[in-house]
């Protein structure tokens, strides 16, 4: 449905992008997410300022997210602005705090769109981005999100995302705890009541019986004011796994740690995207995440040239080193950056639905050399990559040699 809708609203909208713009090439086309095109160096902003609308949580208790795509977002935009725009035009962010909350949430797209959005990069996460995504869609907007993984964020012809979805996260951690780590019997710790840890989950356990997987305990929670995992980790240890699947968010997974440790026992841990930024939230008790494992599209430890230009970068401008999130959030800027300039697009106050039409067809016929991975689109929306693995070692996230 969605792939016949994507195609309905390119035909009806292709003879309005003629007029606004030159043809998009049939060629794929390649950038580099860590260079500026060095055809666009001695452009100016003739074309205007091409304003890209953000959304996340800046405060509250997923805050650690929205502040680093924000972050993210803000170098791969000074880059490209540096090394001459796009196609003549200047980028510039509206970054607006939905707070985790989808009704601040469409209030954000909102006042972005009020000030001159022309696409959203959001939101963030995933609940939010479910609300935000049926008004991109009402309006044609363009919307690639850098995070927001559960399968309905995306459920429109107009939205792709740049990280792993929640179904992908499930399987790829069930074949990776079988074939890379060799273990047999999991236990896992989800939140029933979320859709991207019950969605993560519910994949999981199915890549589990390919895999020959036992899952020895499912130990359910609902909610993000659940602060008390004992009754979960007492069934958990009677179970003995060889090691604890922890599909959920690092503010939770904190909690299980300190208190798995307090009550003397030696789990080894597993996560996903959402562990990243348990180091933080553990303050004084950073030791108790060593050994903790998670599977990620990014690792600041990677040799790569591009990786290593973009870890300097935020460094230098935020004194920390960045996490997934500023990483997807980044090769975001780049990719609206090359489908840009697939597309053609030269004139920053074209109109946001003609725009839409043509990146949501350009994204499809480019390839970015990221610093998440090797990055295509699918109609689905889906971005294909391939995950690596991760461990907290002495504080830090290190990849997984083995």
């Amino acid at each position: 449905m969605k792939n016949l809708k994507r195609i309905i609203a390119m035909l009806m909208a292709a003879t309005l992008m003629v007029a606004a713009f030159s043809a998009c090439g049939d060629s794929q086309e390649t950038t580099t997410a860590a260079q500026g095109d060095e055809s666009n160096r001695a452009k100016t902003a003739e074309g205007g300022t091409f304003l890209i609308g953000g959304i996340g949580p800046l405060t509250g208790p997923a805050a650690v997210y929205g502040i680093a795509v924000q972050r993210g977002a803000q170098i791969a935009i000074d880059e490209i602005n540096a090394a001459g725009g796009v196609n003549g035009m200047t980028l510039a962010l509206d970054f607006q705090d939905d707070e985790h909350d989808a009704e601040k949430a469409v209030n954000a797209y909102n006042t972005i769109k009020d000030n001159g959005a022309k696409v959203l990069l959001g939101t963030v996460t995933s609940t939010p981005c479910e609300a935000v995504v049926e008004k991109t869609y009402e309006d044609g907007m363009f919307q690639l999100t850098p995070s927001g993984s559960s399968v309905n964020a995306i459920c429109h012809e107009n939205a792709f995302r740049i990280c792993f979805s929640d179904p992908s996260q499930g399987t790829a951690a069930a074949q990776y705890i079988k074939e890379n780590l060799g273990y047999t019997k999991v236990a896992v710790i989800y939140d029933n009541s979320d859709v991207y840890s019950s969605g993560i989950y519910e994949k999981f356990v199915a890549e589990a019986q390919v895999q020959g997987i036992e899952i020895v305990s499912a130990q359910a929670f609902s909610g993000a004011d659940n602060k008390d995992f004992n009754t979960q980790l007492i069934a958990i240890n009677n179970a003995q796994p060889e090691i604890v699947f922890l599909p959920i968010y690092y503010q939770a997974a904190a909690l299980i740690l300190q208190q798995s440790s307090k009550a003397g026992y030696n789990f080894k841990f597993f996560g996903c995207d959402g562990l990243d930024g348990i180091i933080g939230q553990l303050e004084g008790d950073a030791a108790l995440a060593e050994g903790v494992m998670l599977l990620t599209p990014f690792v600041s430890d990677d040799p790569a040239e591009n990786v290593q230009s973009f870890v300097q970068a935020y460094q230098a401008a935020y004194g920390e080193i960045p996490n997934q999130f500023a990483a997807d959030a980044y090769d975001g800027v780049y990719t609206i950056k090359a489908a840009l300039e697939q597309a053609q697009i030269t004139d920053a106050s074209a109109d946001v639905r003609e725009i839409g039409t043509a990146l949501s067809e350009a994204i499809l016929q480019i390839t970015v050399e990221g610093v998440t991975g090797t990055m295509k689109w699918t109609e689905d929306g889906e971005c294909a990559k391939t995950p690596k693995g991760m461990v907290i070692s002495n504080g830090v996230y290190t990849a997984i040699t083995q």
